[in-house]
């Protein structure tokens, strides 16, 4: 093997066409990547949205969330399904594994859709769900004009705003928060009706029957072919005033003759406030999913500006929320790191090489294997974001380059070759070190697969980081063996004198004492080196866990929760007393309230849930000394005096809608308690919550709120309707008349489209005690009051019913602060085990960021021995040897000691990026180990005693152990230190790793040749 790589640097025209063709494929790549800001956590799921205005919880759970939850039960490859069944609204989602691909379950359940219509009551539809996640909600803008009534702004945000803006290339969906919809209101007098013995059900099938075109073939004339029309529909109030419902006595009985018709607006559920001034139409452009969120942003700003100019005079258009920010701050974080994690790497390299040829051939692989990274991204589908490229240690990419370079350094100055032409001494030195390069990159390498095995949001975030550096790697790899040598042909010297830096023999001074010392005091050096092991390892049980550091997207998200049984203009008039609150502090730019669901309900809150967008300054304009969590706290506190009894919840806007379509929930920590009794769980929910709110740590601590919705229950007496002649379907008719109104059929203008709606006067202006006195027409024809064939009454109700793998649940749930999630969950568990008890046929289940946390710390468990078990399998590979194997295997061990200790120091908990900075480390830590002994194997193989071959061995290795470990160490210190957007990911991952090269290279140093004489110094010679 060693003799192929030395023998391919004669074809030297042909390598550099080679690398010419990938560096290219590369920058290609490179421009055609999409670029986000994070990985789309989302899980592949699929929702399907039914709307029966009118039906109460128990009912929509009843006749259709069941029904299609049975339906979907027998899909393949179903992994998850729960449902929402609120106030005419039941949303049900499907969760599928992420190999099936976006369209196929989504063609399943539309299947099984078709084949439940027939379970669903009368007139129920259901759609499914826009082809979009939770990243998707890319831009976010308000509509707002003194001089337009808010259904003038519905109906130009509906037909014409979000019309043009889903024209868009990438765009799924367009929703809208707030306004009125308008539509045409034909208030009918019941005193009207008795009068002229008409009834409802006439006036509707006259609405009907008086309100549509209809074609009547074809006449041919002559030369000439007329196509028959008829123009019936209705187009203004005029139009539906006139027309007739029947006739008596030769008399015709107009609409008009009933009631009157104008324009009105539907019953909502949902409304937009914005900085404390009022109601305003918000709109969220959705993007479809894979799309590239830069360039789909970049369109919709096109297009918005194309349609500001269009829009009626005094009507403004002004965007509060643009992912394309965040992306571009979290792309500014990952470009910072890389430039200055290069920039110390290049230094390093002219600070230790000594010779500015060699250290520029060195610093060349740098850019060149960024080029095939580019190129695995590109095959790969993965975006540019700061998982992907916030990895990329530069360090660790020199490496090879590293080794190979310095060994022809070394040998170019060497007297005893200078028998040698240049192409030999490079055969020659390509013969030594490619073994020892090829196992030790490729062992880096392999050690990343493993991560590739981790599940859910863990394995979305991190397997684009593992597919970019191992693309680098392998470019490196290809790199160091071949392109390197012929660089070094062509512009290092035949008498290129070596030289060693200051930085080098400093080091060698003071190294050759230590190992001195070392060798001398072999029991001392291992029980030291044994005694920080025991110490790190122990220490390890006691830092705290969590799943990963919370990403900073800049602003935040308030979610309030108010009493369930409030009413939408309320809950208005709440919002803006806390946009107010909020609107005072100078770091605050904006703020938008999005309240109960909006039109799509992709978000199905009721109007008692609020989320407010704070959009804040740039943090260089804050006061001195603030900071977010500060901020948060004096904003809760602020919130908590003013509005008492609402409970408030911060989040950020991406984190929030992530943590709710993946588990349902919107916290670190999710305590579900599933069973049938709804009362029942809800005495457990608050016994659940008061044990919680005894636990340092807890805030935010809320009960998801399942009951409190205030309803008015009509109880039909059968006896008494049998009595006046009336059905259930009769009073159904009333009361959906009186109150939310009937309709039927819609005025078409062009491309708008608007309800006609019939409905009694007051309508959803009734007070409660009015219901009872609405009248209902008997067999005889006389009108009696409803209250006269059933009970009228007041009652506390289900406001939401939450389902999950079939059976109903209810979730206390709260965010941790200054304290690890993992302890803070145990000590919960404990109480809550003690002081909480369940009757047969309840469970608890923990969800949240916990479970995602739980999940990962299992995959590892059995990640890191496969890691470990890949490397001393490669190991063995290299050596032949098991034994030698073993000894640079020490070096992980060692890694860990450094890794541990830098957690300590900068109050880290052990994470997700954390557990894989140790596995990255293990890899390059074992490099420098394997660099070391296969010299020393040489020596020994020359014949050289074991004590000799062992110092020489160390001394030379010195420079090539000491510049890998520092362009490693470096490579990564910007991201260690970085304060942008998206760093607190990279923070764990850069320290674990700085950490533990530090220990790693000062025991690779001095342990390792105590271990390796200790080892061997029964044999004179080793023969691999």
């Amino acid at each position: 093997m060693e003799s192929f790589f030395a023998k391919l640097t004669r074809f030297k025209s042909l390598i550099c066409l080679l690398f010419l063709f990938f560096v290219s494929a590369g920058i290609y790549s490179l421009f055609h990547l999409p670029i986000d800001a994070f990985p789309d956590l989302a899980n592949n799921q699929v929702q399907i949205f039914t709307e029966a205005p009118g039906m109460g919880p128990i009912e929509i759970e009843q006749l259709i969330t069941i029904p299609l939850e049975s339906t979907m039960n027998g899909l393949p490859s179903v992994q998850q399904i729960r449902s929402i069944s609120k106030f005419g609204l039941s949303v049900i989602t499907v969760v599928f594994p992420d190999s099936l691909g976006t369209y196929f379950p989504r063609q399943l359940v539309f299947e099984r859709l078709q084949a439940a219509h027939s379970r669903l009551p009368e007139r129920v539809e259901s759609q499914l769900g826009p082809v979009s996640t939770a990243m998707g909600e890319i831009y976010q803008y308000v509509l707002e004009s003194s001089a337009h009534w808010p259904t003038q702004l519905k109906t130009i945000q509906e037909w014409d705003i979000k019309y043009a803006l889903r024209t868009v290339p990438g765009v799924a969906e367009v929703n809208t928060w707030g306004g009125l919809t308008d539509e045409f209101l034909v208030t009918i007098l019941p005193a009207k009706l008795q009068l002229y013995g008409i009834t409802i059900k006439e006036v509707l099938e006259a609405l009907k029957d008086n309100n549509e075109n209809f074609g009547a073939g074809i006449i041919n004339h002559e030369s000439e072919q007329y196509i028959v029309r008829g123009i019936g529909r209705v187009a203004s109030i005029s139009d539906i005033e006139n027309i007739i419902v029947k006739s008596a006595n030769g008399v015709p009985i107009y609409i008009k003759s009933l009631g009157v018709v104008s324009h009105g607006a539907e019953l909502r559920q949902g409304a937009a406030t914005k900085d404390g001034l009022g109601e305003v139409v918000v709109g969220l452009v959705m993007m479809l999913k894979g799309e590239n969120s830069q360039h789909v942003i970049s369109k919709v700003k096109e297009k918005i500006a194309e349609i500001t100019h269009n829009l009626p005079e005094g009507v403004t258009l002004k965007p509060f929320y643009d992912q394309s920010k965040l992306v571009e701050q979290t792309i500014d974080t990952v470009r910072i790191n890389l430039f200055e994690g290069g920039l110390l790497v290049i230094a390093v390299l002219f600070l230790t090489v000594g010779n500015i040829p060699a250290a520029l051939i060195v610093a060349s692989i740098i850019p060149l294997a960024m080029t095939f990274s580019f190129l695995g991204m590109r095959c790969a589908g993965i975006t540019a974001n700061i998982m992907s490229l916030g990895a990329i240690d530069f360090g660790m990419i020199v490496d090879g380059a590293i080794v190979m370079v310095e060994n022809i350094l070394r040998n170019l100055n060497d007297k005893e070759l200078e028998h040698l032409s240049k192409q030999q001494i490079i055969e020659k030195s390509v013969s030594e070190v490619s073994r020892p390069i090829l196992f030790g990159i490729l062992i880096i390498t392999v050690v990343y697969i493993p991560i590739l095995c981790l599940e859910g949001i863990e394995y979305k975030m991190f397997s684009p980081m593992v597919i970019t550096v191992c693309s680098a790697l392998l470019g490196s790899l290809l790199l160091s063996l071949l392109l390197i040598p012929v660089l070094c042909i062509f512009f290092l010297k035949r008498n290129t004198k070596e030289k060693e830096t200051f930085i080098i023999s400093s080091a060698k001074k003071y190294y050759t004492k230590l190992l001195d010392i070392a060798l001398d005091h072999k029991r001392t050096t291992i029980n030291i080196s044994l005694s920080l092991l025991s110490l790190s390892t122990f220490s390890l049980f006691f830092i705290g866990t969590e799943f990963v550091p919370k990403l900073d997207e800049g602003d935040l998200l308030l979610e309030v929760k108010e009493f369930p049984s409030i009413s939408l203009p309320a809950a208005i008039d709440t919002a803006t007393q806390i946009e107010r609150v909020i609107k005072k502090f100078p770091e605050v730019k904006t703020v938008v309230s999005r309240l109960g669901r909006p039109d799509l309900a992709t978000d199905p809150m009721g109007v008692y849930g609020t989320d407010c967008f704070i959009i804040l300054n740039p943090k260089n304009s804050w006061p001195l000394g603030m900071n977010k969590e500060r901020l948060t706290e004096e904003l809760r506190k602020n919130l908590n005096d003013t509005i008492p009894g609402a409970n408030f919840n911060f989040s950020q806007p991406i984190a929030m809608r992530v943590d709710e379509l993946v588990s349902g929930v919107r916290s670190d920590l999710a305590v579900k308690i599933f069973g049938d009794d709804v009362d029942y769980l809800q005495q457990k929910a608050q016994e659940v919550q008061n044990t919680i709110a005894k636990v340092k740590g807890a805030i935010d601590l809320q009960v998801e709120r399942l009951t409190g919705s205030a309803q008015i229950e009509i109880l039909p007496d059968r006896i008494k309707m049998a009595r006046y002649g009336v059905n259930i379907a009769e009073i159904r008719t009333l009361l959906q008349t009186a109150i939310i109104g009937v309709a039927e059929t819609q005025v078409i203008q062009g491309r708008k489209r608007f309800n006609i709606r019939i409905q009694f006067p007051k309508g959803m202006g009734l007070e409660p005690s009015d219901v009872g006195n609405l009248l209902i027409q008997g067999s005889n024809n006389k009108l009696v009051p409803l209250s006269q064939v059933a009970d009228v009454k007041l009652a506390q109700a289900l406001e939401t019913i939450n389902r999950e793998f079939g059976q109903r649940r209810i979730v206390v749930q709260c965010n941790v602060r200054n304290r690890d999630l993992g302890s803070f969950v145990e000590e919960c568990q404990a109480k809550i085990s003690q002081s909480v008890s369940l009757d047969k046929g309840y469970r608890i289940t923990w969800g949240g960021q916990f479970e995602n946390q739980q999940r990962a710390m299992n995959k590892f468990i059995f990640v890191v021995p496969l890691s470990i078990f890949i490397i001393f399998t490669l190991l063995i590979f290299t050596f032949h040897s098991a034994r030698q194997a073993l000894i640079v295997l020490l070096n992980v061990p060692f890694a860990l000691i450094g890794g541990v200790f830098a957690l300590w120091l900068r109050h880290m908990y052990l994470s997700v990026p954390a557990s894989i900075g140790f596995i990255a480390l293990f890899g390059v830590a074992v490099l420098n180990g394997l660099v070391l002994v296969s010299y020393i194997n040489k020596l020994v193989e020359q014949g050289l005693p074991i004590h000799q071959a062992v110092k020489q061995g160390s001394l030379a290795r010195l420079r090539p152990v000491i510049m890998t470990a520092l362009v490693a160490a470096l490579g990564f210190l910007p991201m260690a230190l970085s304060q942008g957007s998206g760093a607190e990911i990279q923070k764990p991952l850069a320290t674990v790793v700085i950490g533990g090269l530090c220990t790693s290279t000062l025991l690779t140093l001095l342990v390792l040749p105590v271990v390796y004489e200790w080892a061997f110094s029964k044999n004179k010679v080793l023969s691999n």
